[in-house]
């Protein structure tokens, strides 16, 4: 059987061969999801540093009044600064497979531009280079900026500058399958299959109904009908009566099936019914409606007399 042509280069674009020459059905990852991850990190980052300034602030307190001056302090933050903007990176994709926060979430991976796994050396490259010209850029930042997209977006495999001075790549560890239902039966065609004797037809051969019925976008043409007339050939021959008007072969085996399923479900619905009369124990409780709500009367009750007031003479009867 031929499947259809692999999907467009698009797809596959990460230019990655295995050890047996077989290129990898990997994409990489373009300037949209790098964006949206590199958004998720800054959140992340801006927690580390409000947590490692809430550390600093305790040493500071706890440091004697002579030891604390302004070369102290400017050394510490700029130390809580290299970690934020470096250390994160750096040992998030160290620990994490070369994914940080950002990428776990959106589904991205920083690779070697070999596949390989990401080293310490290289996210640091990649940590240092981005810091001094893209984000937050420390080095001309607004042309640094115009740079670094200009330079994702004319990428083949769409790079940064980081990842052009490190050797790497982030690729997507997420497939692009599109997921596709059963195609629906044709309603003229349900009628003729509520009369179809299905006792015949077991499950290895549904199964097999089904799964071409699901797989039926991803076969071509030739071979595609040529199955399609196989196994309608097999239900054809353990089913009756015949269709009433020519349709495709997918056209018959969806309503075959579809019928199929009806009955099933019908089957496994009386069987339950049967079990909860003879053994009610077994059956799911059923819930109990609310209560309904006592309706007011339309005409107001007479209130009653208040102590200390004469009552009139309907009260006192």
């Amino acid at each position: 059987m031929r499947a259809q042509p692999p999907p467009p280069a698009r797809w596959a674009d990460a230019g990655l061969v295995s050890g047996e020459a077989v290129e990898l059905d990997v994409r990489a990852a373009r300037l949209g999801s790098r964006v949206l991850a590199l958004l998720i990190d800054l959140v992340a980052q801006l927690v580390v540093a409000l947590l490692l300034g809430a550390g600093l602030s305790v040493l500071v307190v706890s440091l004697p009044r002579d030891l604390m001056d302004a070369a102290l302090a400017g050394a510490l933050q700029l130390v809580v600064l290299v970690l934020v903007l470096v250390g994160y990176p750096v040992l998030m994709e160290r620990f994490a497979g070369g994914r940080t926060l950002g990428k776990l979430a959106v589904g991205l991976r920083v690779v070697r531009a070999d596949g390989g796994p990401v080293g310490v050396g290289q996210s640091l490259t990649r940590a240092l280079v981005g810091v001094a010209v893209e984000w937050p850029g420390l080095v001309l930042p607004l042309l640094s900026w115009a740079a670094s997209v200009t330079v994702m977006l004319t990428d083949p495999r769409g790079r940064r500058l980081g990842d052009l001075v490190a050797g790497t790549l982030v690729v997507h560890t997420r497939g692009a399958g599109v997921w596709r239902p059963v195609p629906p039966p044709v309603p003229p065609l349900l009628g003729w299959a509520a009369t179809l004797d299905l006792t015949r037809v077991d499950d290895g051969l549904a199964l097999a109904v089904r799964q071409y019925l699901g797989r039926l976008h991803q076969l071509a043409g030739p071979d595609r009908s040529r199955l399609g007339r196989e196994l309608w050939a097999e239900v054809a021959a353990v089913t009756s009566p015949p269709p009433p008007w020519a349709a495709p072969e997918p056209a018959y085996l969806a309503a075959v099936l579809a019928e199929r399923g009806r009955r099933a479900a019908y089957r496994l619905g009386r069987a339950r019914a049967v079990t909860a009369t003879l053994w009610p124990e077994l059956a799911p409780a059923p819930v109990a409606a609310p209560a309904p709500t006592a309706l007011r009367p339309a005409v107001p009750s007479r209130p009653d007399p208040v102590r200390g007031q004469p009552t009139s003479v309907d009260a006192r009867r």
